[in-house]
């Protein structure tokens, strides 16, 4: 007798999400699922919908049609119980750039009711290696570091799942980097982190799956590997040339029609 298989349930379900403003249809019909744990990259250029997705998850924002879970938790019929489970990080660092790294900190644990402040801010500030930086106001901050404290912030009261929508906007080759490394490091804790981002370089070094969303469709939707595996097979001449994501993602948008 075979012993029975026990089903993982996601940590986030999408199923037919819809979504338009007047005639501009933004999402149509978009499913993915996001296994517990991992890091899953939403990729697409501006106006894709990427934020738009992220809204309705996170319940700022209600969709038009189909369905959506985070946590086990419906996003129409439980959004308190959505909201308790994860943390949004925006495009720009919410951060107060007045108060010392620590300070926004200790002011975010305290309006979140949580016990000892103080040795939350700490930690964080150790975990973010921001240790040294800590007391110094946030308006002297680099942006890597006005970022990593941002995705600080947000993991006050340990949500078990973090959207973070574009994290990297605007930052410098070496500010990406580090915060490559603590979003890393968040599912290193295991923490969900559903990502948005245009840029394909970051969905590739980041994500355990990526789905390519394109005019408000998921187009493609797989691990890197394969994902790769929907091109032809590499030609060989002297060495073999092998795809980067860039070449999975503009043969896969290039060969889908304006609609």
């Amino acid at each position: 007798m075979s012993t029975p298989t026990l089903e993982r349930t996601p940590a986030i379900a999408v199923r037919g999400l819809e979504k338009s403003y007047k005639d501009l249809q933004v999402l149509r019909g978009v499913d993915f699922e996001v296994e517990p744990g991992s890091i899953f990259a939403l990729l697409g250029s501006n106006g894709a919908g990427k934020t738009t997705a992220i809204k309705i998850l996170s319940t700022l924002l209600k969709a038009d049609g189909g369905s959506a879970g985070v946590n086990g938790f419906d996003v129409t019929a439980q959004p308190a119980d959505v909201r308790e489970s994860i943390s949004l990080t925006g495009q720009f660092a919410a951060v107060d750039e007045l108060l010392s790294g620590r300070e926004n900190l200790i002011l975010v644990a305290r309006l979140r009711h949580q016990k000892n402040p103080a040795r939350i801010a700490d930690d964080l500030l150790a975990r973010f290696s921001l240790t040294e930086a800590g007391g110094r106001k946030v308006g002297t901050y680099s942006g890597g570091m006005r970022r990593r404290l941002d995705i600080a912030m947000s993991l006050i009261g340990e949500p078990p799942i973090v959207f973070l929508d574009e994290p990297t906007t605007g930052l410098d080759p070496q500010a990406r980097i580090e915060v490559w490394e603590a979003v890393k490091g968040l599912a290193r804790r295991g923490t969900t982190v559903l990502l948005t981002t245009q840029y394909l370089d970051e969905a590739e070094q980041l994500a355990d799956r990526i789905a390519i969303l394109h005019e408000g469709r998921i187009i493609a939707n797989g691990t890197l590997a394969e994902l790769k595996a929907l091109l032809p097979p590499a030609t060989v001449e002297y060495v073999e040339k092998q795809p980067t994501l860039e070449d999975v993602f503009l043969a896969i948008v290039g060969g889908k029609e304006q609609s």
